[in-house]
């Protein structure tokens, strides 16, 4: 039988915890915590769910699809307008790689840390 556990919290590594926890706060609309500082940030979901971001000397940004530097992990958001809301990631910093494997099912874009991420349709 497996155990039974809720997801708290997910942590990212990056160069600047700060730069990447605005980036994400203004895509998902995630409160601050209140104990980030210079070498962590956090956002919390009203649910409790947290995101971390924690500086790492010498940090390397995944490559996609590369796997020289391998993704490290990535975030899934189910979005209910691809287009509208991969617009509005792009301008909030953003990239969107030639490589997309999902065709029109999802879409694969990078964080402002290189971290890829994917947006789904149905949210």
């Amino acid at each position: 039988m497996p155990l039974k556990m809720k997801l708290t919290a997910i942590t990212l590594d990056c160069a600047d915890p700060a730069e990447l926890a605005a980036f994400y706060r203004e895509a998902t609309g995630f409160a601050p915590h209140p104990k980030s500082d210079g070498d962590f940030a956090g956002l919390t979901r009203e649910d409790g769910l947290f995101i971390g971001f924690q500086r790492v000397d010498g940090y390397r940004a995944p490559l996609w699809p590369d796997r020289a530097v391998p993704q490290q992990v990535h975030l899934d958001f189910a979005v209910a307008d691809l287009d509208e809301a991969e617009g509005l990631l792009l301008e909030l910093g953003a990239v969107k790689p030639a490589f997309q494997p999902g065709g029109d099912r999802w879409r694969v874009l990078l964080d402002p840390a290189g971290h890829p991420f994917c947006l789904t349709g149905g949210g």
